[in-house]
């Protein structure tokens, strides 16, 4: 016979367990799912910073006068200000990245640090934020250097992480289980992507070629329609078969590639009008700043739990104690997309000046976009051609 348990007893570890449960979703415990919102605020906050010191910095100049490295307050506005603010963003990031990469269990002492430990992080950051106004100029040009690379490793991760959701999402409303049930979602989408792109492509003509003399936009744009029509090629192809959905999503990325691209171009230029009206400080370009902020702030943090993308190589079976996503990979993600908003906010030139309430204005931020399109699509072609050239390979070595 079955001894019944003490009520009491009974209350007793029901209470226990519900303290331990709000223990390990809220405070005492480690919450790494609540700590990557917590990154991504201060990732915020740093941004913001950088933008206050280019804009506005200016009202702080008697009290930069009094660093060395700053000369007179100098070297601390401006462009130059933003690379300081994102060299220190880079290093609290990469020092966390150094401090819990390859952290695969939940048990680990580098999940604590990962999750909790803030008011150490904390401070650990505000340092990171006033070293580099300590450091000569001449070493932070060179990081302003070495920030294009980073910058350009931020954009091919977010690149490959966003088609492989493109490709995933693809996969999964193709799948047997899926596709009697989507088919009609599919057909919907697939067909308000093509709408929606060339929609965009003949409204990218009438704003910024208004006149034959555009050739560069001209040619930008005409360049993402054959694009758009190679991609579908490609994909609708006997030996491909991936379908309109994929190409569709990734024909509308590449259009509004194509637009940010020409949007980047100097104010000044005659195929460029909106961008010259936008250099008011209306509230139109003011919501444009602050949305264009939060969506790289979105992208980067996006990215940065993405690591499941870039293993190349499969792994055990997931367990409950393992880790929710990559730390390390994660962190990564944030130092290189410090490099990648101070190339923003200086439109990718440290010599050039930015207008108050821009970010990305440039002929060197219009040729990063152009690019970037170019090679998304590339890459976009080859996630789907690759699996055939190498079944092709290993017939031919057997």
């Amino acid at each position: 016979m079955t001894r019944m348990e003490d009520p009491s007893s009974c209350r007793e570890r029901y209470t226990r367990f519900m303290e331990d449960s709000c223990c390990t979703h809220f405070c005492l415990g480690p919450n790494p799912m609540m700590a990557r919102y917590v990154y991504a605020l201060i990732f915020l906050v740093t941004n913001l910073l950088a933008w206050t010191i280019r804009d506005y910095g200016h009202s702080a100049l008697s009290e930069l006068q009094r660093l060395k490295g700053c000369h007179g307050a100098h070297y601390c506005l401006g462009a130059e200000g933003v690379l300081r603010i994102s060299f220190g963003c880079f290093l609290f990031f990469f020092v966390m990245f150094l401090s819990t990469v390859n952290t695969r269990k939940l048990e680990d002492h580098r999940t604590n640090w990962h999750s909790e430990w803030w008011p150490a992080k904390i401070i650990l950051w505000l340092g990171f934020m006033a070293l580099p106004f300590l450091i000569p100029s001449a070493f932070i040009q060179l990081y302003g250097k070495f920030a294009h690379f980073g910058a350009g490793a931020f954009l091919l991760i977010q690149l490959i992480s966003l088609i492989s959701f493109i490709t995933w999402l693809n996969d999964c409303c193709r799948s047997e289980k899926n596709l009697k049930r989507c088919r009609i979602q599919v057909t919907v989408v697939s067909i308000a992507a093509y709408v929606a792109s060339l929609l965009g492509i003949v409204l990218m003509y009438v704003w910024y070629a208004p006149n034959p003399s555009c050739m560069l936009n001209i040619l930008f744009i005409t360049l993402t329609l054959a694009l758009l029509q190679l991609i579908t090629f490609v994909s609708i192809h006997s030996k491909v078969n991936a379908g309109f959905l994929a190409p569709g999503l990734m024909g509308l990325y590449a259009v509004f590639l194509c637009w940010s691209a020409i949007r980047s171009e100097p104010p000044t230029e005659v195929c460029n009008k909106k961008a010259e009206a936008a250099t008011n400080a209306d509230w139109v370009t003011i919501v444009s700043f602050v949305i264009a902020v939060l969506v790289m702030v979105m992208a980067t943090f996006s990215t940065g739990v993405d690591s499941k993308c870039f293993q190349f190589k499969k792994t055990e079976a997931e367990s409950e104690d393992d880790v929710p996503y990559g730390y390390g990979f994660f962190h990564f993600v944030f130092a290189m997309g410090a490099m990648y908003f101070g190339m923003l906010f200086i439109g990718w030139n440290s010599h050039q000046t930015m207008q108050k309430w821009t970010i990305d204005v440039g002929w060197a931020s219009t040729w990063v976009r152009i690019v970037n399109e170019w090679l998304a699509t590339l890459v976009y072609m080859w996630m789907l051609v690759a699996p055939l050239v190498w079944k092709t390979r290993r017939v031919e070595s057997t």
